[in-house]
């Protein structure tokens, strides 16, 4: 039977301010563009700094940190949306992450639409995902909407169609990033649900919060970032411990 794992070695992770601080290329070209005609310096961001770890089969691995400290840079790395710029990353098993999850909707087609859209966005073949489209629908519960274009939609209604497409198959890595913002009290408790059921079923969790008691609960491993580096790995217990001396939280 095969292992499932992480592994990262020595990661940097390294990339332009430009790119993270512009939100237009209007924006970005105005200020490419100055009085004097002189370009602004580009500083580059050191997210991830030198980190190592391994994560093994059966681990379930709470990522904590101040809000900037890297936590979702390196969820995102171990997905393999963002390349590393050094070092080596290794992930055996297949991946299943949930963040930013508004992103991969086409504004102008339908939800039962991009329920293929965002199905193939996760990797998945369309007839797997006309197969089990009824039961997304199903669990998103939006009624008629479900074939009104997504930009009619408010942004509870989008993440519960993209929560139950997300979710509608698991992983054996299962990456999470606080998970649920919006949605009536009734959808919270269902979506809470399913994620223990997915955090079940996988073979290996990692999960950034800020919820330490969640943390404590569903993680017997902690890791702490503080300005891209790792400067903890061990017990949940003590990983908490270290975060609050860290960035004088109280307990």
């Amino acid at each position: 039977m095969k292992k499932h794992r992480i592994l990262l070695k020595d990661v940097d992770l390294v990339y332009s301010s430009v790119a993270y601080k512009e939100r237009s290329i209007k924006t970005l070209l105005g200020n490419l563009v100055k009085a004097n005609g002189q370009k602004p310096k580009v500083q580059d961001v050191h997210a991830l700094k030198g980190i190592s770890l391994e994560i093994r089969q059966g681990e379930r691995v709470g990522l904590l940190g101040h809000n900037g400290a890297g936590k979702s840079t390196f969820l995102r790395m171990v997905a393999g949306l963002y390349p590393i710029s050094a070092g080596t990353r290794v992930v055996e098993g297949t991946v299943r992450s949930l963040f930013d999850l508004s992103l991969g909707f086409e504004p102008d087609a339908t939800g039962r639409e991009n329920i293929l859209y965002r199905g193939l966005l996760l990797g998945l073949s369309p007839a797997f995902m006309r197969s089990i489209e009824e039961e997304v629908v199903d669990y998103a519960d939006l009624g008629e909407f479900i074939d009104y274009p997504i930009k009619t939609y408010s942004a509870g209604m989008q993440v519960r169609l993209a929560f139950a497409i997300s979710t509608a198959v698991g992983g054996d890595v299962l990456l999470l990033d606080e998970v649920i913002g919006a949605g009536d009290a009734n959808f919270m408790a269902k979506a809470k649900r399913r994620i223990l059921d997915l955090v079940e079923q996988s073979e290996i969790l990692v999960l950034a919060s800020h919820d330490l008691s969640a943390l404590q609960s569903l993680c017997n491993r902690g890791v702490v970032l503080h300005h891209g580096h790792l400067v903890f790995d061990g017990s949940i217990r003590e990983a908490v411990d270290t975060y609050r001396r860290v960035n004088g939280v109280a307990a």
